[in-house]
């Protein structure tokens, strides 16, 4: 199967976004070892000094290092990264899984900053700020016009716990700008998506990340639909790039049995380390798919890798990325830091499912993105697998190493109704800024909506679809929607409800024609 011109850029920075956020972090220390002086490391401290004391003209020799490190770097694997100091704030906010603010979603639209919507329970809900309201003054300093940047937006709104900011904000229907004072605090950044009954048997939960709190919200999640009498899970692992190997270990724990093996890791010295079921979880020897797809990596192939080989559950999709190593992030004294790889990690059968890298970054992405030529997305048979590198489950079921986790039941790529399509638009944004748009010329309408309205009627129609359509073909996307319209429909109404009413109710509307819940829900009754 050939990618159209027009996927190729999409999947390129689908890919790119990927690969800066794969990994499996052990432990956010480093060594002191690092900083022992030697004549290598003397070798490139004299080189710099040269430079910034000799050099003929003047060099940012900042920039010099940050070249340097990443070449190193570009030498040893595809996932031993470095994070620049600008960087590091942010990646420290995403795995940690909150940040300190007012908590807002927001868009830079056109010259000023209009609210998607506050977070629920943040202080600007708390306040009285609401969707579409646009924040024109913070402390006085006017945050609308042509020169003001994200960057800058972010670092008026964040700041210390408990510290104050002053807005002013610009509501439609107000004759004058409102005042608001907000005392900044700790806001969450969800990383379970969704957690509801698919039917009445049937619970679904989606994880979109590993990060220090995807545990507790997963713990919360699963009572939830433990409450509401679930007898069989669907957990949705697909797009998840990774995080934290040892969250990874407590969520898969509780679906295992006492002293079950759920990873083992092995270090440069060859200590093996191995991490083991405690017994208490609670759905042990109960129905469970977990969904994965070429997008699925890192700690979320450590769950699939350890509920597959316990015979725990059973992996619908495609086959996962192919990342068998983990991470150790170190930082560089600067504010800088590096995620270097230090082990390899093992299912519980002792496969590795790591593809091989030895040919260098950009073959390792090429082999990732030829998937979508060689037939591999389409057909099972078609996963090139080393039949020597295969193991036995304690079922007696035969799986396979050397290049991420084969699904037991293989659900081929839709490229017949635009799905993959749509999803790239998607995970791009175009679908939420449009509906965002559409939403703030009529608010009065919308906001009179509820979530069954979006499940029994029609809210999209085909003249608000055609409007995407042109609005974007004005910006260069053109793509034949016309043969996916309906699909294109479902999207659009999908990113409309997450507006009002939050990633839940996007995803419950979008898994309505899921391919992979569909089948699920076959395999169930079966």
């Amino acid at each position: 199967m050939k990618i159209s011109d027009t996927l190729k850029p999409l999947i390129y920075a689908s890919l790119i976004v990927l690969g800066m956020v794969i990994g499996g972090i052990l432990t956010p220390t480093g060594n002191s070892n690092f900083l022992i002086k030697n004549a290598k490391k003397e070798k490139l401290a004299r080189l710099i000094d040269y430079i910034d004391n000799e050099y003929v003209d003047d060099v940012n020799t900042d920039s010099i290092v940050d070249l340097t490190v990443n070449s190193i770097l570009a030498k040893l694997d595809p996932h031993s990264v470095y994070i620049p100091k600008k960087e590091m704030a942010q990646t420290t906010e995403n795995m940690k899984g909150d940040f300190v603010g007012i908590g807002v979603n927001f868009y830079l639209y056109k010259d000023s900053l209009a609210i998607i919507s506050p977070v629920p329970g943040s202080p600007s809900e708390k306040v009285g700020i609401k969707a579409g309201d646009r924040i024109l003054y913070a402390d006085d300093t006017p945050i609308f016009g042509k020169n003001v940047t994200t960057d800058t937006l972010v670092s008026l709104l964040k700041g210390a716990v408990n510290s104050s900011v002053k807005l002013k904000i610009f509501r439609r229907g107000s004759h004058k700008l409102l005042d608001f004072k907000i005392q900044r605090d700790h806001i969450p950044i969800k990383s379970v998506d969704a957690g509801y009954m698919l039917t009445e048997k049937i619970g679904y939960i989606k994880i979109n990340r590993f990060a220090e709190s995807t545990y507790d919200e997963f713990s919360e999640t699963l009572d939830k639909l433990l409450k509401q009498k679930m007898e069989t899970l669907v957990l949705d692992l697909r797009g998840n790039p990774g995080g934290y190997v040892t969250i990874a270990e407590r969520v898969a724990d509780e679906f295992l049995p006492d002293k079950a093996l759920i990873v083992s890791t092995q270090n440069k010295s060859g200590k093996i380390t191995k991490s083991i079921a405690a017994g208490n979880g609670r759905f042990e020897n109960k129905p469970i798919y977990v969904l994965i797809d070429e997008n699925s990596a890192s700690a979320s192939e450590i769950v699939a890798g350890a509920l597959q080989d316990n015979d725990a559950a059973t992996i619908v999709g495609r086959r996962s990325f192919g990342k068998g190593l983990v991470q150790r992030e170190m930082a560089l004294g600067d504010g800088s830091a590096v995620r270097l790889t230090i082990a390899r990690y093992y299912t519980p059968t002792g496969r590795s499912i790591q593809r091989p890298y030895e040919n260098g970054v950009d073959d390792y992405y090429d082999d990732f993105y030829n998937r979508y030529d060689n037939g591999e997305m389409q057909n099972l048979d078609s996963i090139k697998v080393e039949k020597e590198i295969k193991y036995t489950t304690p079922k007696g079921k035969i799986v396979y190493g050397g290049g991420g986790i084969i699904p037991d039941v293989f659900i081929p790529l839709d490229t017949m109704h635009g799905s993959e399509t749509l999803r790239f638009l998607d995970m791009s944004g175009n679908f939420n800024f449009f509906m965002f748009e559409k939403l703030d010329q009529n608010r009065t309408k919308y906001e009179s909506l509820k979530l069954t309205d979006f499940k029994n009627k029609e809210i999209i129609t085909d003249s608000i679809a055609n409007e995407f359509i042109d609005y974007y073909a004005d910006r260069g996307l053109k793509l034949k929607f016309n043969l996916f319209k309906v699909k294109l429909k479902s999207y659009l109404a999908a990113n409309l409800a997450g507006q009002l009413f939050g990633s839940e109710a996007k995803s419950e509307l979008l898994n309505q024609e899921d391919t992979l819940i569909k089948k699920v829900i076959e395999l169930s009754r079966k």
